[in-house]
This record gives structure tokens, sequence and C-alpha cells, in this order.
């Protein structure tokens, strides 16, 4: 690993100078691309240079302990190399996680789609908890969101919502959400106060660009139709709303929410690149072998994630077994908990495929 890791560091010193050539400078693309590079780079060869820093350190003190030291100095020296081996174990578990490859997906924008799902009305109204729950997120991280297209039930729910969030590393911290989110309430209709089970699926995509993915725009049947639902002036009187069915695939996306018909033509769009490359990408994922796949959760929309009991105020994340009693901070934003585990114990997993032997 540390042979591997002084290579690093030799390209990281090569990029720092190309970075800074005025050749290079003039080609903003492939500027770019090794800033990118060097970006990436930089946190793993502070770490290597600190592990390195302190590893000289301890050389320096296991030599002064062989001379003879007064015991205050001795008791001080023995201090600063307990210090120092501590601080060494946790430098070699942080390379060895910042080395594990990434997702390059993970610094992308993402589009967030909700459904209701068995549960009628009140799976509507959590659909609609569930967006607020992410809108709050999103503040709290000060990700822009942008509704693309939703579709109201009678009591103020959502039968469908999807929604762009744009921001630094927003997929890498929201794509485990993917997957069916259950909720356990007494419903806001229900007279005899029993507890119902509803369920929601909330699936999401990392923004796709041209390069991603190839779409054919002949293969593509664009419909425009008259919006429905609340909407303000012009929503609901012109054909403003686009319907768009990717022939080959069979994938349909619609959206209505933009009085400009341009509009919803480039936000449909959007959602079509989208689930075009995830579907790819699910393809390619599900031809890995089933031993170096992560098991925190692959995005599979019909895989059951996480249950919201509001009766006994807990949420349960059944991918990594984590049940936390605060629901109300939960349901209003309060995501880094859950996150934060499952970010590490899909590190982890990785590490054990990386290194089944470890």
């Amino acid at each position: 690993m540390f042979d591997r890791l002084a290579e690093i560091e030799q390209k990281y010193m090569d990029l720092a100078d190309q970075v800074n050539d005025p050749d290079i400078i003039a080609n903003q693309s492939q500027w770019r691309k090794l800033m990118k590079e060097y970006s990436d780079m930089t946190p793993i060869v502070e770490a290597y240079r600190e592990y390195e820093k302190v590893k000289a350190s301890i050389a320096e003190e296991l030599e002064l302990l062989e001379d003879k030291l007064d015991d205050d100095f001795r008791e001080l020296v023995k201090e600063e190399l307990a210090e120092n081996k501590e601080r060494l174990e946790e430098l070699q578990k942080e390379i060895t996680i910042l080395l594990i490859p990434k997702d390059p997906n993970d610094e992308k924008n993402v589009i967030v789609e909700i459904r209701g799902g068995a549960g009628g009305d009140e799976a509507a109204l959590f659909a609609a908890d569930l967006f607020r729950m992410y809108t709050r997120y999103a503040e709290r991280r000060k990700w822009k969101i942008e509704v693309m297209n939703a579709s109201e039930s009678d009591l103020g729910g959502y039968k469908e919502i999807s929604f762009m969030i744009t921001g630094q590393g927003a997929y890498s911290r929201l794509k485990y959400e993917s997957g069916v989110h259950r909720v356990q309430r007494i419903p806001a209709t229900e007279s005899g106060g029993r507890i119902h089970t509803s369920t929601v699926t909330v699936a999401v995509l990392p923004e796709a660009e041209e390069v991603d993915v190839h779409i054919d725009m002949n293969d593509v049947r664009v419909d425009v139709f008259r919006a429905s639902g609340n909407g303000g002036q012009c929503v609901n009187t012109t054909d403003s709303a686009v319907r768009m069915t990717h022939i080959p695939t069979g994938i349909v996306v619609s959206c209505q929410n933009e009085k400009s018909q341009m509009k919803n033509k480039e936000q449909a769009l959007k959602v079509l690149y989208a689930r075009v490359y995830e579907r790819e990408r699910q393809a390619h994922d599900a031809a890995i072998s089933a031993d170096r796949r992560s098991q925190v959760g692959n995005g599979d929309r019909s895989e059951r994630i996480r249950t919201y009991n509001f009766p006994q105020g807990r949420v349960t994340d059944h991918r990594v077994g984590l049940t936390l009693h605060r629901i109300d901070a939960i349901l209003d934003g309060d995501l880094d908990e859950i996150m934060d585990t499952l970010i590490t114990t899909d590190q982890m997993e990785k590490l054990k495929a990386e290194n089944p032997d470890a």
C-alpha cells in the first residue's frame, strides 16, 4: 500500500507543476480536468505525509528511550510516543479508506423521485412528509432544491413528486435513500385510532449528462398536454405539460410544473437522461459478482430500507440495524447520523471486498 502511496505523491507533485503551467491554464477544459484530479488526490497525499512525519517522530522517540534520561523527561517521551502510535493507527485507517475507489457519481447533483405506495391517501401524505424531510436536509447543507414534477392527492399529499437537489456531494450522501420507506401511524382519516402501515418508494438518480449516456432523440416521442392539478395562471389553460417516451427502454417521463413548455421539455430531458443512465448503471452493477458488491443497499427501490414508527417515536434503518428515538428531528431533516452510519458501513464492506483476507 505504501509503495502505491509514494507513487501517488510523485504523481501529485507532477500535477502541481502541470496546473501551474501557463500553456495548460490556457486550455481551460484540460486545466479543470487536472485540477479535479489534483483536488481528489490532496487528502490522500496530506494524510500520507502526516503518516511519514509521525512515523519519523516515533523512530526518534524510540531512539531517545535507549539513552540515559532523567525520569521526568523519560515519562514525557513515553507519553509522546504513545500519542504518536495512536495517531499512526488512526492515519493507517484514514489512508485505507481514502484509497477505496470512489463512486464516480458522488459529486453529482441528484434527481429524487418519491411515489406513494401501499396505503392510498396516507401514503401520499407521507410522501409529502419525506419531501419536506429532504427539503429541510438540503437547507441544512445549503443545497438548492427545484421541483420538476408533482402530482398532488386530494388531501394535500403527493401521489408522486420529483425534484432536483443541486450541491456539492449531494449524490454521495443521498444515494442510500433509494428504496421503500415504511410508515406506521394513526392516519388523520382513521376514526377508530388504529395504526396503519403505508409505504412510499424513493429513487435517487445521479444527474446524467450527454457524456454519461447517449440518447438518440429520434428514439424519443414527445407529447404535449394540458397540465392538471394546482397551478398558476396559464399552467392549466395551455398545452405546457410535456411527456417524453424513450421507445427503446419504454421509460416515460412527464413534467408539468412550469408555465413554459420549453422549460418543461428541459426538465423532462434531464429526468430522462438520469433514468436511462440509472438503468444502464444497474445493468452494469448486476454483472458484478455478488461478493464484490456493497451490502448496505444497491439502490433497488423494491428493497425496504427504513421504518418510521410514530407511536414509538422511532426510526429504524434495517440495513445497518440502527434505531433512533427522535422521529420529529429526523423528519425535520436531521439525517446526518443515519447517513454517516450508512457511509461508514459501506466503506467497511468495500474494504472487506478489496481485501477479503484482511
